[in-house]
């Protein structure tokens, strides 16, 4: 194999990023390996075998190369102790950039390393809003999108929320003078969907063992906490 001329460090800390993480690494394990070395940094931000090591079994993600077990906190003490570990990860080894997934103080605590040492940054799943600043992710991912070297927006709805903030005048420079680059990616949600879905359907059990009819339920995944902390926010 011939040396790879391209190495990149992705960051991960929560269940969502590991799961939107399997899909690139797939794609550079099968279509890449001969020009991209990836290295995987989990921050630990979640930490528990149910959200985080049987997304990493199940998904057929390769085991972090680093893991800095950061564990829970708060904002301030999770990001500044991801930031430390992510900053002496990249500075201890050459990386030609770090991939993002999403608004998680893991992406922030990203972010805010990889700037500071001019490590370029990629930001996958950029320009998504929910225009509500009182969520903490709509920091983290508008934070992330303002230092980021390549954005990566999944859909036309994000690339317009880009275009609204300016992004499109191309006014930052980064180091020796790069600018910004904006590449409508797709989902990696829905790409893993269509490649999970056919193992899914061979491998799954849950309509039998919760006895279940087809097209006889509805599925609903509720878990910002002003829905799940508030009773009267809840379906009855």
């Amino acid at each position: 194999m011939k040396d790879k001329n391209i190495k990149l460090l992705t960051v991960i800390g929560a269940r969502p990023q590991i799961i939107k993480a399997a899909a690139v690494s797939r794609e550079i394990k099968n279509n890449f390996f001969d020009r991209i070395e990836e290295k995987i940094l989990h921050t630990g931000q979640h930490y528990d075998a149910n959200m985080s090591q049987v997304f990493f079994d199940e998904l057929g993600i390769p085991a972090p190369d680093f893991n800095l077990g950061v564990g829970s906190g708060s904002h301030g003490v999770q990001t500044a102790k991801m930031i430390e570990g992510i900053e002496k990860v990249l500075t201890e080894e050459h990386f030609d950039g770090i991939i993002l997934y999403g608004d998680t103080n893991s992406t922030l605590a990203g972010a805010v390393a990889a700037s500071k040492i001019h490590v370029p940054i990629f930001h996958i799943e950029a320009g998504l809003r929910s225009f509500n600043m009182a969520m903490p992710e709509e920091v983290n991912r508008i934070v992330c999108d303002q230092l980021s070297s390549i954005l990566f927006p999944p859909t036309l709805t994000g690339l317009r929320n880009l275009e609204r903030e300016g992004f499109m005048l191309d006014l930052a420079r980064f180091k020796d003078g790069r600018g910004r680059r904006i590449v409508i990616s797709g989902d990696v949600m829905y790409d893993n969907c269509m490649y999970f879905a056919p193992i899914a359907k061979e491998k799954s059990d849950v309509m039998s063992r919760l006895g279940l009819e087809q097209n006889g339920f509805i599925l609903s995944t509720i878990h910002r906490n002003n829905n799940t902390d508030n009773r009267k926010g809840l379906p009855q």
